[in-house]
């Protein structure tokens, strides 16, 4: 991870430590290119965590927007959650 992704988590956690009493709901948004895979892939990483995932394909079809309600644990869960989807190709996190 480079260090301009280490700040962006750091401060992120540091963010979320306060936001909320753990555990809480935390609600991921994330717009990958609509391909199938990507999409099941991110499903996948909230596989029995009792997530609710919605989709939305983009009037082209060439993207879909991904939001993921769960609840997690703490500020670190959430934050490894996104280095671990960081690695699908095309994925934007917002």
């Amino acid at each position: 991870m480079d260090k301009k992704s280490e700040e962006f988590y750091a401060r992120l956690k540091e963010e979320l430590a306060g936001s909320a009493d753990w555990p809480a709901e935390y609600l991921f948004k994330f717009i990958v290119p609509s391909e199938a895979g990507k999409i099941q892939e991110i499903e996948d990483a909230f596989n029995n965590m009792g997530a609710v995932i919605e989709t939305t394909q983009s009037k082209t079809g060439k993207y879909t927007s991904v939001s993921i309600n769960v609840k997690m644990a703490g500020a670190q869960d959430i934050i490894d959650k996104y280095i671990e989807l960081s690695g699908i190709e095309g994925i934007i996190s917002l």
